[in-house]
């Protein structure tokens, strides 16, 4: 009984922001955020996605559950990040580790847009 071998891509796979196949999944993420999935399930074999998301002052991703682990990694801007019952200010260059099913929410309280990028893998 051997392993099965994984299948590997036959070619490297380099996504750009502004590539039709990103720009085609802009969508709105928990009712604040304009989002893209950079690459995703089409393309990953154990990761989840890998998505930026732009969020205006003001603007907020409402609070949520996800049944999956995320990283959430500030780009550029600030805001207030909320995991469960703890918040905390976080800035440019911060990465922020969402426990599978735990309640967050990301709130721009700055006055420039936050960018943002988020990792998600199943719980397997």
């Amino acid at each position: 009984m051997g392993m099965a071998r994984r299948r590997r891509p036959a070619d490297m796979i380099v996504r750009n922001i502004n590539d039709k196949e990103v720009l085609d999944t802009t969508y709105i993420a928990h009712g604040g955020a304009i989002a893209q999935m950079i690459l995703d399930r089409r393309t990953l074999q154990e990761i989840g996605f890998l998505a930026i998301a732009r969020l205006d002052p003001g603007k907020e991703i409402e609070a949520h559950v996800d049944p999956m682990e995320e990283i959430y990694f500030i780009a550029d801007g600030s805001a207030e990040m909320r995991v469960d019952d703890e918040k905390r200010q976080v800035t440019a260059g911060d990465a922020v580790w969402i426990p599978a099913g735990s309640v967050h929410a990301l709130l721009n309280n700055g006055d420039q847009e936050c960018t943002i990028l988020v990792v998600a893998s199943p719980a397997w």
